[in-house]
């Protein structure tokens, strides 16, 4: 399956979550045994061989994306979530978005001091939120490998982001605009 195919399962919707939006939703792509297939293994590939010890997956399509990744690169899984839904104690990041401030958390122990992180994540827009949830994995004494992402929207400079603060980023398909 080429990654043209990959970009053409993804559907997309526009005026979402509010107008002038185009939502890239990935969730036609998963739908498709052979696509959620290929999008995992492009994902896995360039960390074949990589000492990662555990995945983080930012909520929510990261925890669907991240799982998958976790299983094949055999490896545990870090649920990084929004504030307020761990149930036990945390390490909270704040971070900037396009209009305001939000936060995420991971568990204090979920992450161990030296170990290898992959950050993953559906898609990356300006990049505050995984630029914060690769703050959360220092803070938590992790180094953070790499990120991949399904979707990339270079208009907005994720990755150029995440490229300034020294982190290789992999992703599988680009669309153009917001």
């Amino acid at each position: 399956m080429a990654l043209d195919d990959i970009r053409d399962l993804i559907r997309t919707i526009p005026d979402y979550p509010k107008p002038g939006i185009m939502f890239r939703d990935v969730t036609t792509l998963w739908a498709n045994a052979r696509g959620f297939r290929t999008a995992i293994d492009r994902l896995v590939q360039p960390y074949a061989g990589v000492r990662i010890d555990k995945v983080a997956g930012i909520e929510a399509r990261g925890f669907v994306l991240g799982g998958a990744v976790a299983h094949q690169l055999s490896v545990g899984f870090v649920p990084v979530c929004k504030k307020g839904k761990l149930p036990w104690d945390t390490i909270a990041e704040h971070y900037e978005l396009e209009y305001g401030t939000d936060t995420i958390e991971i568990h204090t122990d979920a992450i161990r001091e030296g170990e290898n992180i992959l950050i993953v994540d559906d898609l990356l827009a300006t990049g505050g939120t995984a630029a914060g949830a690769v703050n959360l994995v220092r803070k938590a004494g992790g180094t953070v490998v790499g990120c991949c992402f399904i979707v990339d929207l270079p208009d907005l400079g994720g990755k150029a982001k995440l490229h300034e603060m020294g982190l290789s980023v992999m992703t599988l398909c680009e669309f153009e605009g917001d």
